[in-house]
């Protein structure tokens, strides 16, 4: 039974899960439109909202919170603070859109486009 488990576990090891997933949000956030699977568009949004969602604050606190989670990445932090903090100033939750777009050709695996909106 899996009471109270959350997350998928994306047949990786937790330090290969969270860097893939902050890797994938940061392309999200960069490009603002990915093709990914399914599954790790699922997991990934919850990131990409929880980092808008911070950067919304526009306090140093938040900024500093950002930096430490994506530390190589300062222009994704500038983007975040500025164009989508103003960008989504009137909307609580909900950045991201997941839209299907079927089997890959290799093994067949749900294909997604993850964008924000």
């Amino acid at each position: 039974m899996a009471h109270r488990v959350s997350g998928r576990k994306l047949s990786r090891t937790a330090d290969h899960r969270m860097l893939m997933l902050s890797n994938l949000a940061v392309a999200i956030v960069r490009f603002e439109r990915v093709r990914t699977t399914e599954a790790k568009a699922k997991e990934v949004r919850g990131v990409v909202d929880g980092w808008i969602t911070t950067a919304k604050r526009g306090d140093l606190s938040a900024r500093r919170k950002l930096v430490s989670s994506m530390p190589l990445e300062p222009i994704i932090v500038e983007k975040l603070m500025s164009e989508l903090a103003s960008k989504y100033a009137d909307r609580t939750s909900g950045f991201t859109r997941i839209t299907k777009l079927g089997p890959r050709l290799g093994d067949a695996a749900p294909m997604v486009q993850i964008e924000l909106v």
